[in-house]
């Protein structure tokens, strides 16, 4: 049971690297610099917020 919800953790965190990544394609491809630029610091964020996410619940679990 609690395999299922990490796996579906895991799926919806891979689900929107995902999309930061085709959309960055996408404004690269466009040769949109701004927009670009903002969605690899909110990628970035995201990433941050996920890797603390994850010491933390580690750390509770230890």
């Amino acid at each position: 049971m609690l395999y299922d919800v990490v796996r579906d953790d895991l799926s919806i965190v891979r689900n929107i690297y995902d999309s930061f990544e085709a959309l960055e394609e996408t404004l690269g491809t466009l040769k949109l610099e701004e927009p670009l630029f903002m969605t690899y610091a909110a990628k970035k964020s995201f990433a941050r917020i996920m890797m603390r996410t994850a010491r933390r619940n580690h750390s509770f679990k230890n």
